[in-house]
């Protein structure tokens, strides 16, 4: 799902502290129930909304790997 955040609200995005600057990277920032994610070098690229269940998804599948080298 893409979201548009509401016009006043600022969200906190946080970036990997391990990732450097010309390196590709994303943001997440938390939304309410939903975790936003974008691309950290193109903002205009849209964003991505996920509940905390594609949240973990997401993460779990990171953590073990199975998106390397793809």
């Amino acid at each position: 799902m893409v979201y548009r955040p509401d016009q006043g609200r600022t969200l906190n995005w946080r970036k990997a502290s391990a990732s450097g600057e010309g390196q590709d990277c994303v943001e997440v920032a938390a939304a309410g129930p939903s975790v936003l994610v974008r691309d950290s070098h193109d903002h205009a690229a849209g964003l991505l909304s996920l509940n905390s269940t594609q949240w973990r998804a997401l993460v779990r599948v990171i953590r073990s790997g199975e998106l390397d080298g793809r």
